[in-house]
């Protein structure tokens, strides 16, 4: 069996470690590279981050010497740094990623076109992929799928985020053989849809946090976002456009997420949703079926009650804490914490957060044109809705009211973007899967 502790353990003893190639040195980067620092077998050998100050800062941050890196503008540059042992501090992504001695990147971005950019950068230099900006995801985790896989390297979410830790009990309760009726997330902060940075800049300064970032969660994008990133590595699926979000504490997760017929809200089994009641968050839970009587029996012995549904629960997940560990799987073992199915199931499409005029040139997630809203592939596809992910820098060609969906039929994408490249060429892969 793996034992990731005992084999970094012995990398360390043997005198080698994996070498990350970290792009983005923002939070969460900087909480990557603080984590690194205590862990055996594992280094940053390459930072990339078009504020080089901001990169050196995170040394600071995290307690390490600045002398530990050196600002590098060339190839050769990194590469010499990167042999004395020293993180090559790199204005560039492609600096970073295309270093040779770099086994592993790590996207750190937050941004679904720069994720779409560094991810199909690094791949073609062979290097393992780990991605923890779940925005790219959702619009091209098909495609970048299947990118790795021609390149023989591996591409996976990052642990720690709510999918990653959802996905792990997921993958337990499966492999008891347990149908998973409801998975998903506690909401950590009050859902307001109308949220924009300039509402939440003060409490955003108070966390160390960018004002847009904090929106992306405040006004429910992120959790359509990590649900969508849920339902196609797994093929469960919304139960309705924008999911349920019922108030529902944990000791009564598996009464309300469970069929109608059994006294719940869902119209049907095997749906990724989310619950608004305190004392979830920061945890994630599964909803599974035990049908058996003998089981039934086991579970009310060990006062987790009579069934049929049961509540799995984890308290936490560490976010950027826990992705170095998806570093080190991939090289370690070719394995992947979470990866997209080959057909994706669900949309992350997008709403409407004010009324927009014709020509307007829409801005980032988390800020004040749009917010997130998951649903299924089919219903995506009936409305012709637009991908969040494709939603920044795309320009209105009809007036959009407040609420409204954003389309292909009122939005023109911007071509030059990588990940809207990439989104047409997972559609024809798609369609060509589906005999469309």
């Amino acid at each position: 069996m793996m034992n990731l502790a005992e084999d970094l353990a012995r990398l360390d003893a043997e005198g080698r470690s994996i070498r990350i190639g970290l792009i983005g040195a923002g939070e969460m980067g900087t909480d990557i590279v603080t984590q690194v620092s205590l862990m055996p077998g594992l280094r940053i050998a390459t930072l990339a981050s078009p504020r080089v100050e901001q990169a050196l800062k995170a040394f600071d941050i995290a307690g390490i010497c600045r002398d530990r890196a050196t600002i590098c503008d060339s190839k050769v540059q990194v590469e010499s740094a990167v042999r004395d042992g020293k993180t090559a501090v790199c204005p560039s992504a492609e600096l970073a990623y295309s270093c040779e001695q770099v086994d592993v990147v790590i996207d750190a971005t937050g941004r679904p076109n720069a994720g779409a950019e560094v991810a199909m950068g690094a791949m073609a230099h062979g290097k393992h992929m780990v991605m923890m900006n779940v925005e790219t995801d959702v619009t091209v985790g098909p495609y970048l799928r299947r990118q790795a896989e021609r390149a023989g390297v591996v591409y996976t979410l990052g642990a720690g985020d709510e999918p990653s830790a959802t996905m792990e009990l997921i993958n337990f309760v499966r492999s008891l053989g347990y149908p998973v009726i409801a998975a998903g997330k506690g909401k950590n902060n009050a859902f307001n849809v109308e949220a924009t940075p300039d509402q939440y800049r003060a409490e955003a300064e108070r966390r160390n946090m960018n004002p847009r970032m904090l929106v992306e969660f405040v006004d429910g994008s992120k959790t359509m976002i990590e649900m969508t990133a849920i339902a196609n590595a797994t093929g469960l699926v919304p139960d309705k456009p924008g999911m349920h979000g019922p108030d529902a504490p944990l000791d009564s997760l598996h009464k309300v997420l469970c069929p109608r017929a059994d006294g719940g809200i869902l119209s049907r089994k095997g749906v990724v949703d989310f619950t608004v009641a305190k004392g979830v968050a920061p945890g994630v839970f599964v909803v599974a079926e035990m049908s058996h009587k003998r089981l039934r029996e086991r579970m009310s012995d060990l006062q987790l009650g009579p069934g049929p549904y049961y509540t799995f629960f984890r308290p936490h997940h560490l976010t950027s804490l826990e992705v170095p560990l998806s570093a080190a799987a991939t090289v370690l073992y070719g394995a992947a914490h979470m990866r997209p199915l080959e057909v994706p199931v669900a949309e992350c499409a997008a709403l409407a957060k004010k009324d927009l005029a014709v020509g307007e040139k829409l801005d980032a997630i988390g800020e004040y044109g749009y917010r997130g809203w998951a649903m299924t592939r089919a219903d995506a596809k009936r409305l012709n809705a637009l991908p969040l992910g494709l939603a920044q820098g795309a320009v209105t060609t009809v007036p959009i009211g407040r609420g409204e969906y954003l389309t292909y039929d009122n939005c023109r994408v911007d071509d030059s973007q990588k990940i809207v490249q990439l989104r047409r060429l997972q559609d024809h892969l798609l369609d060509d899967v589906n005999g469309a």
